[in-house]
C-alpha cells in the first residue's frame, strides 16, 4: 500500500497522529484547517447560487483595412485627452508623462499609451477656435505622409473631402449644431456629453441621425468598463431583487474639479475666434473667463446636471435600462465657489421612475418604482459609493463591484438563517485590478477612476475606457458593429439632464410623457430659453 506521506496527501488520521505531540496547537490548527475547508466550501456554494459572470463587453471588429480619415473640432482639455485615446499625443504631454514616470516608476500613463493598440487611422484636421491649441495638434500630429489642416471654422472642415469622421469636443453649447452638420454633410460623429444644450436641438440631432445612416456615439466610455458588463448580469439574475434606490454622488474640492481651469497667456481677441464661440448666444465683449472656464455659465455650459450627473445616470442606465425618468425635482445653489459663476456648485437631483421594476422574489405586485438620488458638492473630496438597493441585496458600483445581502432579504432567507451568508460581510466581489499597480496622481483622478471613467481591464491589463469606447464606433464604421451609447442612449442622457437643470432653475418638478416622449410643458416659460438664461428663474 502507498505511504500517504511519501505523496503528500495526509489523512486525518495521519495529520492527528502527526499532531500529537502539541496537542492544544494541534487541535487548533485542525479546527482552523477544518474551518477554512468549510468556509471554501460555503463560497463555492455561494458562487455557484449566484452564478454571475465576470466578463469583458463583447470585442469589436478588427481594424484593418484603409485608415479612416478623422477631423478633431475643439482641442482645449476633453479634445487632446480624445485624441490620446485614438494614438496621437502631444509633444508637450510625451514629455511630461517621461517625466513624470523618470520620478515615480508607479506612474503608468506613459506605458499604457504606448501601448494602446495601434487602430488604423489618421488625423488630418482640427479646428480650434484658439490659433495656439489647433497649431500644437498640427505641430504634434503631422506626419511626412499626413500633414495636418488647420481649420478656423468647423463649416470649412466638414466640407474636406479628406475627413470621413469627426471627433467633437467643443463646449456644449456647440455640441448639437456641428453633430447636425457633420451628419448632412455624410461624416460620422463622436460627440462629447452632454449630447445637446436644449431640447428642440435634442430632437433635430435625434432626426438627423436617423436620416443619416452614419455611426453616431455618445462619449460615455464608462459603458466599456466590465465591472458595469458584470453588474448587468447581476441584473439579469435578479441577485438584489426589486431595486427602490440608487444613490450616486460626485464629490470634488480643487480648482480643477470646480471647472477654474487656467487661461492661457497667449490668448486674446487676436488669437481666439470670439465671435464664432459665442454663436447664438448674446454678444459680449472678449472675456477670456467665459473662454476657458465655460462650464461656470449656463450659456456654454450644462452645470452639474449636463457636466457630471449625466455620467451617474448613464452608469445606471447601462445597468438598469430605465431610460427617463417620469419626473425630476432639483435643489441646490452657489455655496462653495461665489466667483460669478451661474450654474450651483452644490445639487441634489431626485430621479422618479414609479413604474420601473428589476424583479422581486416577493408576491406579485408588492414592489414596483424606484427613486435615483444623484447629488454633488465641489467643496469636498469625500469619496461616497454609488448604490444599488435592492430587498434582497445592495451592489455597490464603480470600477470594481461588491453585493451585500440584506438582512430581511427574501432569496438569501435560508442562507442568513444557517449563518452560509452574513449580511456585514460582502456576498461577492468583484474586482478586475487586484493585481494591478495603478498610478493615481490626484483627487480628481481617483474620482474618475473609481466611477471606471479612466480605465478598466482586459484580460487582467488596464486599458483605457476612452480608447475602448472610441474603437467600439471605429469599429461600428468599419464593420457595421453596434455602438453601446447611440442616438437612443444619448436621447435618454440629456432629456434627463435638461429635466434636472429645469427643475433647478424654476424651482418646481419637471415631468415627462412617455407616451409623446417629451418634457410636460410648463404653462408661461419655453423651456429652451430656461435651460439657457443666466437666471434662475424662481430666485
Amino acid at each position: 500500500m502507498a505511504d500517504n506521506n511519501s505523496t503528500g496527501k495526509w489523512s486525518r488520521r495521519d495529520m492527528m497522529k502527526g499532531l500529537a505531540g502539541i496537542p492544544v496547537v494541534g487541535a487548533v490548527f485542525w479546527a482552523g484547517a477544518a474551518k477554512a475547508a468549510k468556509q471554501k466550501e460555503s463560497r463555492e456554494n455561494i458562487l455557484t447560487t449566484l452564478n454571475i459572470n465576470a466578463s469583458p463587453p463583447p470585442e469589436s471588429g478588427p481594424m484593418s483595412g484603409d485608415p479612416i480619415r478623422l477631423g478633431i473640432i475643439g482641442f482645449g482639455i476633453r479634445g487632446p485627452q480624445l485624441c490620446r485615446a485614438l494614438g496621437f499625443a502631444t509633444k508637450d504631454w510625451l514629455k511630461s508623462m517621461k517625466e513624470a514616470a523618470d520620478k515615480n516608476p508607479k506612474d503608468t500613463r506613459l506605458s499604457s499609451f504606448l501601448e494602446q493598440e495601434n487602430l488604423n487611422i489618421h488625423i488630418t484636421a482640427v479646428c480650434d477656435l484658439f490659433d495656439v491649441r489647433a497649431q500644437e495638434a498640427a505641430d504634434s500630429f503631422s506626419t511626412d505622409k499626413v500633414k495636418v489642416k488647420i481649420y478656423k471654422r468647423h463649416q470649412d472642415l466638414l466640407n474636406d473631402p479628406d475627413v470621413d469622421a469627426v471627433v467633437i469636443a467643443t463646449a456644449d453649447h456647440w455640441h448639437a449644431p456641428i453633430a447636425i452638420a457633420a451628419l448632412e454633410a455624410g461624416k460620422h460623429v463622436y460627440v462629447e456629453k452632454p449630447m445637446t444644450h436644449g431640447i428642440a436641438e435634442t430632437y433635430a440631432l435625434k432626426d438627423a441621425v436617423e436620416k443619416s445612416g452614419k455611426v453616431f456615439q455618445v462619449g460615455h466610455q464608462h459603458r466599456q468598463t466590465q465591472s458595469f458588463v458584470t453588474a448587468q448580469d447581476v441584473i439579469g439574475k435578479k441577485i438584489l431583487g426589486h431595486v427602490s434606490l440608487v444613490t450616486a454622488s460626485t464629490n470634488r474640492n480643487s480648482d480643477n474639479g470646480a471647472w477654474q481651469y487656467p487661461i492661457h497667456e497667449k490668448a486674446n481677441p487676436n488669437t481666439v475666434d470670439w465671435k464664432q464661440f459665442l454663436g447664438n448666444v448674446p454678444d459680449i465683449p472678449w472675456n477670456p473667463e467665459h473662454f476657458f472656464r465655460w462650464r461656470k455659465w449656463w450659456s456654454y455650459g450644462s452645470g452639474l446636471s449636463g457636466d457630471l450627473m449625466v455620467h451617474d445616470y448613464d452608469r445606471i442606465n447601462c445597468v438598469l435600462n430605465m431610460g427617463i425618468p417620469r419626473s425630476v425635482v432639483s435643489s441646490g445653489g452657489i455655496y462653495t465657489h461665489r466667483d460669478g459663476r451661474t450654474v450651483p456648485d452644490v445639487m441634489q437631483i431626485n430621479l422618479e421612475f414609479p413604474e420601473f421594476s428589476t424583479g422581486s422574489s416577493q408576491e406579485p405586485g408588492k414592489e414596483k418604482g424606484m427613486t435615483m438620488v444623484y447629488s454633488a458638492t465641489l467643496g469636498n473630496q469625500y469619496g461616497r459609493k454609488t448604490l444599488l438597493m435592492g430587498h434582497d441585496a445592495t451592489m455597490e458600483l464603480g470600477n470594481d463591484l461588491v453585493l451585500y445581502a440584506d438582512g430581511n432579504s427574501t432569496r438569501f432567507k435560508e442562507m442568513l438563517e444557517s449563518g452560509q451568508v452574513n449580511s456585514d460581510v460582502p456576498l461577492y466581489r468583484y474586482d478586475p485590478s487586484a493585481n494591478a499597480v495603478d498610478g493615481i496622481t490626484s483627487a480628481t483622478s481617483k474620482y474618475f477612476a473609481d466611477k471606471g471613467l479612466l480605465y478598466t481591464y482586459r484580460n487582467g491589463r488596464r486599458v483605457d475606457s476612452t480608447h475602448l469606447h472610441m474603437r467600439e464606433w471605429l469599429s461600428g464604421i468599419r464593420n457595421g458593429t453596434k455602438v453601446s451609447c447611440g442616438i437612443k442612449e444619448g436621447f435618454e442622457e440629456v432629456m434627463t439632464a435638461h429635466m434636472g437643470g429645469l427643475s433647478y432653475k424654476l424651482g418646481r418638478r419637471i415631468d415627462f410623457d412617455h407616451s409623446k416622449m417629451e418634457i410636460i410643458p410648463v404653462d408661461g416659460y419655453d423651456l429652451d430659453e430656461v435651460l439657457v438664461s443666466e437666471n434662475n428663474i424662481y430666485v
